[in-house]
């Protein structure tokens, strides 16, 4: 039986590349936009697009954001991808300083000029595993992932990382805290690994 996802719909970006490759994977998707569809029973997907403060600003407009805690409390999966998974943290510092869905502690800050690379962090890089995650079930230790961001998250409970890339130094790249994930970069377009890590979600109980 094909699995149901909720993709939450922000109103902020295009999320036809996500939709396109999970109806790939055989899931049935409904686009959400509104926070009475936001019902259990179903795989819950945030895929961030655009900047923190407007994607935030796009949940609460459509009271999504007090959805999203109530299907997390439910423990059903939620997987947050780019922006969608730095909403889960306290508060993002992009645009100002904006309140994020407080799920993860932490905050969302830019790369500083002291790791001396380039910004935005664009392109394919390596996914450092550091604790077990059913997200990388037959994955290949090392595996490449396409990265896409200026800002990223500094989680303050490192038990929450299970995953890190180095650019100018680590930081979290994959959090999972119970049935909360999130991945910094886009599976959906990381080919055959990012399939593979999707399906993994889709796969959860």
């Amino acid at each position: 039986m094909s699995k149901q996802v909720l993709l939450v719909d922000a109103g902020t970006g295009n999320l036809r590349s996500v939709q396109h490759v999970l109806l790939a994977l055989g899931a049935r998707v409904t686009r959400c936009s509104r926070a009475e569809e936001l019902v259990s029973g179903g795989h819950l997907l945030l895929p961030g697009v655009g900047a923190f403060g407007k994607f935030m600003a796009g949940l609460k407009a459509r009271d999504l954001d007090k959805a999203i805690l109530e299907f997390y409390q439910r423990g059903d999966p939620i997987l947050g991808i780019c922006v969608g998974m730095q909403a889960l943290f306290d508060v993002g510092r992009e645009m100002g300083e904006t309140l994020g869905l407080g799920l993860l502690e932490g905050e969302v800050i830019c790369f500083g000029a002291e790791r001396g690379v380039k910004v935005p962090h664009t392109g394919w890089n390596q996914i450092i595993s550091v604790q077990p995650t059913p997200l990388l079930k037959s994955c290949s230790t090392g595996e490449y992932a396409y990265f896409n961001h200026s800002y990223y998250c500094n989680a303050a409970t490192q038990t929450d990382v299970v995953g890190e890339t180095d650019y100018g130094g680590r930081f979290a790249c994959m959090v999972q805290r119970d049935n909360l994930f999130g991945v910094q970069f886009h599976p959906e377009k990381s080919q055959r690994f990012g399939l593979a890590l999707l399906n993994n979600f889709l796969n959860l109980d």
